[in-house]
């Protein structure tokens, strides 16, 4: 496909986005808790990741693998929305004539993606990590549930911890979408053929790839920035396994306690959950994408990316739905005369 991509609007990419956030979210939400509880270091972890799990299902049911789902969905959909609008809207400025990206320039567009979807939605992800920490049981839980949470954190410890941990998070960001948009764009070009003829089996498979390659390197700063987020004065226990008082300090303090590979904690819980969740989001956005193509007349099918031989792939939609327009028009008028 030779030019620029224009056939999806901003706001199409935006749904196609947070579609694919929300749909990877709560396929992948188990893995989510399993590791945050890991990440945070409580009590029942202390076995690893499979008794965390067996120990989570005895102690709370089977509803406390998809604690936090809710305001992970809702964070998540603007969060991913904004993440590939802006991603693509970046690319449009930044590809050459032929619509590609240098590695460096797909690493600056996710990275800038990445950076506007944390600043927009961080105090969410915030409360969700409160959420995530206590007991699923609302007798013996802190916070009674998301605005409850909101209203108590801002007024035993003022707006601005909604945004603690929030530098950690912009920092692991830029690694770790960069990388993940460098990465896909880099292995879409391996398969040797137009993005159109990809099946979501091979979408799926470059989605996990890429997202092993940007966890691996970006994880780090997550275990700080969980470490950050749940550590407060008002939760018996301070939620947390190592005392610290910013970022630096974090990074120090747990390889002081635990070695290097402390900043490593659950990271076997978070490939085999990064993985399928990466895969499962390209393979989603891919799938949502194909839909809003054919509805924008610019393919044959909503479930395959067959162009229209009678449509030019590199029209806008806007471009796209004049023409058609003024062809219905043409041909109306040669019935009457």
């Amino acid at each position: 496909m030779p030019g620029k991509d224009k056939r999806l609007t901003f706001a199409q990419n935006f749904v196609c986005g947070g579609n694919a956030g929300v749909i990877c979210r709560t396929v992948c939400s188990p893995l989510d808790v399993v590791k945050t509880l890991q990440q945070v270091g409580t009590e029942d972890t202390r076995g690893g990741m499979v008794k965390t799990f067996i120990n989570q299902y005895k102690n709370e049911g089977i509803r406390a693998f998809w604690k936090g789902n809710l305001i992970a969905c809702i964070r998540g959909f603007p969060y991913y929305a904004l993440q590939f609008a802006a991603f693509e809207q970046i690319k449009q400025q930044i590809s050459n004539d032929q619509g590609k990206l240098s590695p460096m320039g797909s690493m600056f567009a996710g990275s800038m993606g990445g950076v506007i979807a944390v600043l927009a939605t961080y105090p969410l992800d915030m409360v969700k990590t409160r959420l995530t920490a206590q007991h699923a049981d609302l007798s013996k839980a802190k916070y009674k549930g998301i605005a409850p949470a909101f209203r108590l954190i801002i007024k035993e410890e003022g707006a601005m911890a909604l945004y603690k941990g929030c530098g950690t998070s912009i920092i692991g960001v830029i690694p770790f979408a960069g990388a993940t948009f460098m990465a896909y764009e880099f292995l879409e070009r391996l398969w040797q053929k137009p993005k159109n003829k990809m099946s979501p089996m091979e979408n799926f498979i470059d989605g996990c790839l890429a997202g092993a390659f940007a966890q691996t390197i970006s994880y780090p700063f997550d275990t700080i920035r969980k470490k950050l987020q749940a550590q407060s004065k008002y939760i018996a226990g301070g939620g947390t396994d190592v005392e610290f008082s910013g970022m630096l300090d974090g990074f120090i303090q747990t390889v002081r306690t635990k070695g290097v590979f402390g900043l490593w904690t659950g990271t076997t819980a978070n490939l085999i959950k990064v993985m399928p969740y990466a895969g499962i989001m390209f393979m989603s956005f891919e799938a949502t994408k194909r839909f809003f193509l054919y509805q924008n007349g610019f393919t044959t099918s909503p479930f395959k990316d067959t162009p229209r031989l009678d449509v030019d792939q590199t029209w806008s939609q806007e471009e796209l739905h004049d023409i058609l327009e003024i062809r219905q028009f043409l041909h109306g008028y040669h019935h009457h005369h």
